[in-house]
């Protein structure tokens, strides 16, 4: 081996010692305890339990619903966004994007006290939309509530991800297509859009973690009061009533396994794309 190979291997040691301690040593510590039980000891009586309840299935549930309505409201308009940049003129696109950049971190306990003050029971677009007539009742804190809490932050992520995307599509493909008789549509369907379902599977998968992950905001809002898994687990590890690290450890073993599957079908999907069949 070469001396800068050698020199390549040890830049990545801090990396990798990095990734082992603060990535691999957590997710064996909660796979190794979802398997022990102080009642029925080592087995996998804390996955029969899930299975068995009502209570953490329907929180399975609504975050499987949450995530993945957001992500596909947030990556229809995020396409249409990311679309539009690229007609714009330069100084607007640059203002966007920054702007896109500084709202995909707008979340957490801002973004929910902002959506209180907005659409909460009291809020001022709620009041207005219902003086108006436009709506009789409107509940954020409801399932419905938290997909459009989480739809805000998952807009800003998406454009900032697929708007390099577009500088795939290339212009002259669009020129070749209409000299050969294609209209708009018949472009966007057998060019544009083979062309980008890598980047928009890959954006969806992405949006997809984001939700399923999310903590910060749905616990500000409804202060944990909303049955969806990271709220769940957290409340096993440092609830006031019930306190089973166990139990947490076995519900966060799902949502690994949940995020796993939406990543392997992610891959299938990928394999059979535009990019990879050529």
């Amino acid at each position: 081996m070469t001396r800068g190979k050698w020199l390549a291997v040890l830049c990545l040691v801090p990396f990798a010692l990095f990734f082992i301690v603060f990535q691999i040593a957590p997710l064996a510590w909660v796979m190794i305890n979802s398997l022990q039980s102080e009642e029925f000891g080592w087995g996998l009586a804390n996955f029969t339990r899930i299975a068995d309840s009502k209570f953490y299935l329907q929180a399975i549930r609504y975050s499987l619903e949450i995530s993945f309505w957001s992500s596909v409201f947030g990556i229809i308009i995020a396409v249409l966004g990311a679309y539009s940049l690229r007609r714009v003129d330069s100084r607007l696109r640059n203002f966007v994007n920054a702007f896109a950049n500084m709202t995909s971190n707008f979340a957490g306990v801002p973004l929910a006290f902002a959506f209180i003050i907005l659409l909460g029971f009291n809020g001022a677009l709620t009041i207005m939309l219902k003086q108006a007539g436009i709506i009789q009742d409107f509940n954020l804190y409801s399932k419905t509530g938290v997909i459009i809490l989480y739809t805000y932050f998952q807009i800003p992520l998406g454009v900032l991800l697929l708007y390099p995307a577009f500088d795939a599509l290339r212009e002259d493909w669009r020129e070749s297509a209409a000299s050969l008789g294609a209209n708009g549509w018949q472009f966007w369907r057998h060019i544009g859009l083979p062309v980008l379902t890598p980047a928009l599977l890959g954006t969806f998968v992405i949006l997809l973690a984001n939700a399923l992950g999310a903590y910060a905001t749905v616990y500000a809002l409804t202060t944990g009061n909303f049955n969806v898994l990271p709220i769940r687990i957290a409340a096993m590890v440092s609830g006031d009533i019930s306190l089973d690290p166990n139990l947490a450890s076995a519900l966060a073993v799902v949502l690994v396994a949940l995020m796993t599957l939406v990543t392997i079908v992610h891959q299938l999907l990928l394999k059979r794309s535009y990019h990879v069949s050529r």
